[in-house]
């Protein structure tokens, strides 16, 4: 469990896209709305699509900014300290001026506070907006990235923090293994990685469980399209790297057919709800036994 919550996050993550989170991530939700209440924070906040697969009551899209600093130049000096100070390049001194490079900037504050001339200040800039979707016990929060804005992981923690108060919380991760894909992982309590069997998929799970472990986070694995390709392979990693099988999906061309025309998996073969069932207990307790 988080720790100083009573939630439970369970994450659904990968080490690239296509390998089928999405699918796995409402599957979940739908199966676990079928006995109880479930948020789904679709943190893939660069190409959000959990709400072209659910129907329900929506709210009004909520604005989310983020503090970036501007410069007075009649104040500034130039001196250079901001500069110095900032550990991501976001600010240069140039020629007669104090340049400000929004797209670097992490909005720590230290520049305005360090400058000794008074000369910058902070203002709020859009960076996305979240929505929130319910129907009966499932509720769906999802972040859209601003177009121009390059910044995902501060749009991620809003999703996040909108969930706070769920009990049970499915975080569905960008892809890949960099910043976007930890700012939504680091906080859950178990990752479920989704991966294919494939020499692509599991090159890409190899980088994940990685990734997880530097983050001190247990995981387990769900491997989609099983029987598609070198499913060994997969499972001969796993077993070396001691990392658990929690589920397989098989490679069925009915899921696929249904996926295309906004059916979720469980809506194709809802006789994996056991199975599915299954996976969030076990994710439970591989979370509080960790």
């Amino acid at each position: 469990m988080t720790s100083g919550s009573t939630a439970f996050r369970l994450a659904i993550a990968s080490g690239k896209g296509g390998t089928g989170k999405t699918t796995l991530a409402l599957a979940l939700a739908e199966a676990q709305a079928q006995i109880g209440p479930v948020t789904l924070c679709d943190c893939d906040v660069e190409e959000p699509n959990a709400h072209l697969f659910l129907t329900g009551r929506s709210g009004p899209p909520q604005a989310v900014h983020r503090a970036v600093p501007r410069i007075d130049a009649q104040r500034c000096d130039r001196c250079g300290r901001c500069v110095d100070l900032c550990a991501f390049n976001a600010l240069a001194v140039g020629g007669d001026c104090t340049l400000v490079f929004d797209e670097l900037c992490h909005s720590c504050g230290g520049c305005a506070r360090i400058c000794p001339m008074g000369a910058i200040h902070e203002e709020n800039s859009l960076i996305g907006h979240i929505r929130q979707l319910r129907r009966d016990n499932l509720q769906l929060i999802s972040g859209t990235l601003a177009i121009g804005q390059v910044m995902a992981p501060p749009l991620i923690r809003a999703v996040l923090t909108d969930a706070a108060a769920a009990p049970l919380i499915l975080v569905d991760c960008p892809p890949g293994t960099s910043c976007p894909m930890i700012a939504a992982v680091r906080s859950c309590d178990v990752v479920l990685l989704v991966t294919e069997p494939t020499p692509f998929g599991l090159n890409d799970l190899k980088l994940a469980v990685a990734t997880v472990r530097l983050l001190g986070l247990p995981c387990a694995v769900v491997i989609n399209r099983a029987g598609s390709g070198n499913d060994a392979a997969v499972h001969q990693y796993c077993q070396a790297e001691q990392v658990p099988v929690a589920l397989e999906i098989p490679d069925d061309r009915r899921i696929a057919e249904g996926y295309s025309r906004g059916a979720t998996l469980l809506q194709t073969r809802p006789e994996l709800a056991p199975a599915l069932h299954r996976l969030l207990a076990d994710s439970i307790r591989l979370g509080r036994n960790a």
